[in-house]
């Protein structure tokens, strides 16, 4: 899907030793950076932002894991040690706008990394599309996707924790006719099950595994995708399709991954 046109995205080191600073840090996140299907996450963003002419820059191989998933398994000097190392690489590369594509990242970096000294201007990609779009300078044809049936599972980073539940449904209003909601949604939708370091430690007893009544939820909306803007979620979604038999018939794309393919990039 996101094959069709190959970039060169530029690197903040190299920026560095030719005295140029971007806009704006692309923050990739580990799951850009190292899972396979969200690697074709960023890759999209990044298309998307050189689209755009956006002067944005990536660390590469000098990013590091912003600490989260330490944080949330109750190990806080692991936390500090990796937020305070970012927050110096940071300093030396004058960096105060950070875009992310993951809403844990997005959290850490703009509601605790304050408390450690490290405060910037924190952008959600979704809120960062929506404003290119409102301001005339993303233009997503109307209905561009053939009005594929499509539903949304609001992460909880985004949602309950920041807020962001306008933006991603402004982008999908402009990519289908036929959005349609799950019946648990916004503030109170169920989480994908992944959060709070959950990825990586084995399920709790249990009825019923989180990730699969919300698949079941989405599933019920009868959507041929199922839209996500989280790597926790787009994996616990895409389980709960293949634990359903269902991931021939209904996709699992991040918002992203809908834009660049509406613009056929």
């Amino acid at each position: 899907m996101m094959e069709r046109h190959k970039i060169d995205v530029p690197v903040m080191s190299d920026l560095y030793t030719r005295g140029e600073r971007p806009d704006y840090l692309f923050w990739v996140g580990c799951a850009g950076a190292f899972d396979d299907r969200y690697k074709r996450v960023a890759q999209a963003f990044a298309k998307i932002l050189t689209y755009l002419k956006v002067n944005y820059a990536v660390l590469g191989i000098e990013e590091s894991c912003t600490g989260d998933p330490a944080r949330r398994a109750g190990n806080e000097m692991l936390y500090q040690m990796q937020a305070l190392k970012n927050i110096e690489l940071f300093k030396t590369y004058g960096i105060d706008k950070i875009i992310t594509i993951c809403p844990h990242c997005y959290n850490i970096l703009k509601n605790e990394y304050p408390d450690l000294g490290g405060i910037y201007e924190v952008i959600n990609y979704l809120q960062f599309l929506e404003k290119y779009i409102n301001e005339g300078k993303l233009v997503i044809q109307p209905h561009s996707l053939d009005d594929a049936r499509i539903t949304y599972h609001d992460p909880c980073y985004l949602g309950r924790g920041n807020d962001i539940y306008t933006e991603p449904r402004t982008i999908l209003h402009r990519l289908t006719g036929n959005f349609v909601e799950m019946e648990r949604h916004k503030s109170f939708a169920l989480c994908c099950g992944a959060g709070g370091a959950q990825m990586f430690k084995e399920a709790e007893k249990g009825n019923k595994e989180v990730y699969l009544e919300r698949t079941e939820e989405a599933l019920k909306t009868e959507a041929s995708i199922i839209a996500t803007a989280c790597p926790f979620c787009m994996t616990m979604i895409t389980d709960g399709l293949k634990y359903k038999n269902r991931e021939e018939d209904v996709k699992n794309y991040d918002l992203v991954e809908l834009i660049a393919l509406s613009l056929q990039l």
